[in-house]
């Protein structure tokens, strides 16, 4: 790195130990800057405009306050409104409530996988299952990303929002099952992307309380930041001049209560629009803005300020299988705590003890005492009151565990396309999981490995002997976990199996891809004034969970900016 860089990174140091040292940044959920959009002037001026305030927008805004006037327009609302309403015991009640407010949109696919997307301060840091594990080495140096600067900004994130997780009976038992299936070795606890077994970090804390990229916002500037929400951006305003190249100017939002506003950057010329938005809104706003396939463009009206074919291309989701597990045994509350990482290309994690809503939890249970009514040796008192009454084989938290199958680096990828004009609404996403056979052997392997760890001997009191693995392969097969359609062998062939039940694990990306449609600064091509810093420009999804590495590049985005704007364009040496 250059002199001029060091020199700036310890005016950040200077200038954060000066704010927090006098104790003028805030703790959450007392954030003074953060109001509904409603209160927000028709019009304002600031240095930058972040669309989204998420996972990458919390840490890259909370960056850029220190040195200059910024704004974020999150379409959520808060996740401090209701405190406990984020913790671990609540993750899949959350991902499953469809009521306006919730923090996840739900959306399904054309392939027929149901999804979600976040909806809220903190981005899907306030909706996953938590993990926290930093990017593979290749992963970086694909991104042209500097390890220095990375590994600071990781430790950035880690000293707010990262802890070391428990590992109770049934994780661990489940880890020691993967060893014996010969996912080795046993890496212990790191932060690292290590092949083997590992314990990663985790979002929550010893009270199962979650810390979100929104905590990162206690390090920023609070009289250079304004945080709106419930402020979805109709679009981004941009200045066209003959001779000259398309430049970015503002964007205007509208308020719930359905008033326009306007946000235009000042007159420095290194003032920014920034998008960070997702995978699918990012893509969304760039299309709806003018700036995508003139074809698809021109068909719902929008005036074509560039033609870039290749927004929304590139869209790839990883493909999640799963098994569910009853247990005879006692089983805590835990989600992924840990990760198998194998060499060809799939990954095993794990979670128990988990809550449904009493509708999903009905489903489960019908399905079990359904499977276990064709078992002969359904003889004990468990399996004979599942049968009678199959409410008590799960109440709305599972007795027992869901161990999932992630395929990591699929080839198969999809695309993004607008569904009308309303930003509001999800666009129409296609993922074309299992389009490569190769994709598919990755899941058959996958799926065969977490089968083998279920039935060592190292997890034998976390299972039923008389469930087989096609007992197990059946459950899932008769739930209604996706719109897709069965084949009669799902439970016989694993082929079948991956296809016919594949989910999702929420790791999509990709629609505003580096190289295609950002340059390796994040910059738009082809577009001043305009850069895009989300999972929408990743070419494959960081580590086991992006989380740590989305957010590690708000941080470190947010300091080359600063950088750029006040010591010139950042330069390695």
């Amino acid at each position: 790195m250059g002199f001029e860089f060091w020199m700036f990174l310890s005016l950040v140091y200077v200038s954060h130990f000066h704010f927090h040292g006098l104790s003028l940044a805030e703790k959450a959920p007392y954030y003074s800057f953060v109001h509904e959009a409603a209160m927000a002037p028709e019009v304002s001026f600031y240095d930058y405009i972040i669309i989204g305030g998420g996972t990458a927008g919390c840490p890259l805004a909370a960056t850029l306050s220190e040195s200059a006037n910024v704004l974020v327009l999150e379409r959520g609302g808060s996740p401090y409104e209701n405190p406990s309403k984020p913790d671990k015991g609540n993750f899949f009640p959350n991902l499953l409530d469809v009521s306006p407010s919730s923090y996840a949109q739900e959306f399904t696919s054309e392939d027929g996988v149901y999804n979600a997307r976040a909806r809220v301060l903190g981005g899907g840091s306030v909706i996953n299952a938590g993990f926290y594990s930093r990017a593979e080495p290749e992963f970086l140096k694909q991104a042209g990303l500097n390890e220095a600067l990375v590994n600071y900004s990781y430790q950035w994130v880690e000293k707010k929002i990262a802890f070391e997780p428990p590992m109770l009976q049934w994780q661990s038992a489940l880890r020691d099952g993967l060893l014996e299936a010969g996912v080795l070795p046993n890496n212990g606890f790191t932060f690292d992307h290590i092949y083997g077994t590992k314990i990663g970090g985790t979002i929550f804390d010893g009270d199962d309380h979650r810390h979100t990229a929104a905590d990162l916002l206690e390090y920023a500037n609070p009289y250079r930041i304004k945080v709106y929400l419930h402020a979805t951006v109709e679009k981004i305003i941009f200045e066209t001049k003959v001779f000259s190249r398309t430049r970015a100017q503002g964007v205007v939002f509208e308020d719930e209560l359905g008033k326009k506003h306007w946000a235009l950057l000042t007159k420095d010329y290194k003032s920014e629009v920034i998008l960070s938005a997702g995978a699918l809104g990012s893509p969304q706003l760039l299309m709806l803005s003018g700036i995508g396939p003139s074809q698809q463009l021109k068909k719902f009206g929008i005036r074509v300020v560039m033609d870039q074919p290749m927004v929304g291309q590139g869209l790839v989701d990883n493909p999640l299988n799963v098994l569910l597990v009853p247990s005879p045994s006692p089983v805590e509350l835990s989600l992924v705590s840990f990760v198998g990482i194998t060499r060809f290309g799939s990954y095993i994690e794990a979670c128990s003890g988990i809550s449904f809503t009493p509708s999903w939890s009905l489903n489960v249970a019908k399905a079990l005492a359904a499977i276990l009514n064709q078992t002969e040796q359904s003889s004990t008192k468990m399996f004979q009151e599942g049968i009678l009454n199959p409410e008590s084989l799960l109440d709305t938290r599972v007795r027992g565990g869901i161990i999932f199958e992630k395929v990591k680096d699929p080839i198969s990828s999809g695309y993004l396309e607008l569904r009308n004009m309303n930003p509001r609404d999800n666009p129409k996403v296609t993922f074309n999981y299992f389009q490569a056979p190769e994709d598919l052997m990755k899941c058959v392997h996958g799926v065969k490995i977490a089968i083998d760890a279920v039935y060592s001997k190292s997890f034998s009191n976390f299972r039923y002997e008389i469930l087989s693995a096609k007992a197990l392969l059946e459950l899932i097969v008769n739930l209604p976990l996706n719109q897709r359609p069965r084949h009669l062998t799902s439970a016989f062939s694993l082929e079948k199996f991956c296809m016919d039940t594949v989910m999702t694990i929420w790791h999509y990306h990709g629609g505003c891809r580096l190289g295609k449609v950002v340059d390796r600064d994040y910059k738009v091509l082809g577009v001043e004034a305009l850069r895009i810093v989300d999972g929408s420009t990743f070419t494959s999804s960081p580590g086991t969970n992006p989380q740590a590495t989305v957010m590690m590049l708000g941080r470190y985005m947010g300091l080359k900016i600063l950088q750029e704007r006040y010591f010139g364009k950042y330069r390695k040496k």
